[in-house]
């Protein structure tokens, strides 16, 4: 699945990283859930890793690895550019 977004970068808002890169998964979420999946932002780790959780079809999907590094963790690190990674959880 591509997923492209067009936005103004949150890093140019204000507002604390968690807050910024939650704004992005919103904006991301409706291009998964296009596919039956759905994501959750979890939090962000003191490593600046986002952490997130996978819901619906994404869950034991051969591509959900892609889509979490391809996707969302490549637009979460070119608007937030604080992000070091992106890791889903259980």
């Amino acid at each position: 699945m591509a997923m492209w977004i067009t936005m103004r970068a949150p890093s140019e808002s204000p507002g604390d990283l968690s807050d910024r890169v939650h704004r992005v998964i919103e904006l991301m979420r409706p291009a998964v859930q296009s596919d039956g999946g759905d994501i959750e932002f979890v939090d962000v780790t003191s490593e600046n890793v986002v952490r997130i959780r996978l819901h619906g079809a994404c869950v034991g999907c051969p591509s959900s690895s892609i889509t979490l590094q391809h996707g969302i963790e490549r637009n979460l690190k070119h608007h937030v550019p604080e992000v070091r990674g992106v890791a889903a959880v259980e």
